[in-house]
Parts: structure tokens; sequence; C-alpha cells
């Protein structure tokens, strides 16, 4: 199983970080090693003073394909989630100024909490509503409207490069109001009203 994750997919997250507006879907990947499930809390790494939470939904590929065209894309995912791409961002800043790789700062062990899946059936999602509060309060709210790529293109666009097996995630990008988790701090994520995930950062 593969984690394949989706940089600068809406356009008020690519202005908050001051961003180039890509032409084509920024990707990287995550280790297994890096999912938290069951809201098992999230630990802050020893290497890293600015971790920020990244609200995004994930895919479910539910069968293998390769080359999928665009139009056939949605036959390969049946399910959807909720998870966070925590990103260590002053190592992130720090590779990025070398222009290095940003492995480090996104595929650390625990960086990539997820949430139940359930069926893609109960939503529509060419309009979906997400969102996460810390704390109690909102700190990001996304719909898939607002996305540079959609879901079937970035199947159809990740799977020209490498082949998707079932079980592999897809986390599809943030919208904007990332910002720093501390420990003590307590993150609930929806899609549309239902509670999705609910953990705490230690």
């Amino acid at each position: 199983m593969k984690i394949i994750a989706v940089g600068r997919n809406y356009v008020e997250h690519i202005q908050e970080l001051n961003n180039e507006r890509p032409d084509q879907p920024v990707i990287f990947s995550k280790p297994e090693t890096a999912i938290l499930k069951n809201n098992e809390p999230f630990y802050i790494p020893s290497f890293s003073s600015d971790i920020h939470h990244e609200v995004e939904i994930v895919l479910k590929i539910s069968k293998i394909g390769k080359n999928i065209e665009e139009k056939f894309a949605h036959k390969y995912y049946d399910e959807i989630a909720l998870g966070v791409d925590f990103t260590a961002r002053d190592v992130q800043s720090k590779l990025k100024e070398k222009g290095l790789p940003w492995d480090l700062a996104k595929g650390f062990d625990g960086s990539a909490p997820i949430s139940n899946f359930v069926s893609k059936t109960d939503f529509d999602l060419t309009n979906l509503n997400f969102s996460m509060d810390k704390n109690g309060q909102r700190q990001q709210t996304g719909n898939t409207s607002h996305m540079l790529y959609s879901f079937d293109y970035l199947v159809s666009f990740i799977s020209r490069y490498f082949t998707l097996k079932t079980g592999d995630l897809i986390f599809t990008g943030t919208p904007s109001g990332v910002s720093a988790v501390k420990i003590g701090d307590q993150l609930t994520g929806r899609i549309e009203d239902k509670v999705m995930f609910d953990f705490e950062v230690k």
C-alpha cells in the first residue's frame, strides 16, 4: 500500500503560503508508517518546532489501474475518508530553499492521520464540504468545487506514473487555514456535518 499526496490543489492555500500556482498536480508520497488510525494521538516529533495541520479528503483505490482515462477514473475508488497531512513547515522551508525533496517534512512517522472510510455514494463529490476544528474553533473549511484538479483528474494523472493498486490512498490537497499545532490541541474533522476524526496532539 502506498500513499500519494497532492500539494497546491486549492488556490487560497497556494496564496497563503505564497507558492506558485502549478500547471500540473504537485505530487509527493508518504510511507505507510505515516498512517495514524482510530483517533490515535499525534506526537509532535523532536526535530521540528513548527508542525502544521492540513486537512484533506482521501480516496481509497478499489482496483488496480494504470494509464486510467479520466472518464473512467471514478470506477477506481468507492470510498473516501478525511485525513491530515501534517507538515514540518520549518523543515520543509529549509528543503525548498535548497531545491531538495520534501520527504523529511511530509513523510515522518504519524504524519498521516486518517478517519474510517465511508461510501462515496453518500455524497456529491464535486460539491463536498469538509472542515477541521482546533480546540473547538474552526481552522479550515474546504469545498471540493474549489480544487484546481478534480478527484478523477488526479486518479488519471497519478496512474500515468504509478500503477495504482487496491488499498492505495490519495490525499487530494488542503484548503486555506493551515496553522501550527501544539501539545494539548484537540483536532476534530468533519465531512459535511459528520465527525470523521477527533484526536489529541501530544
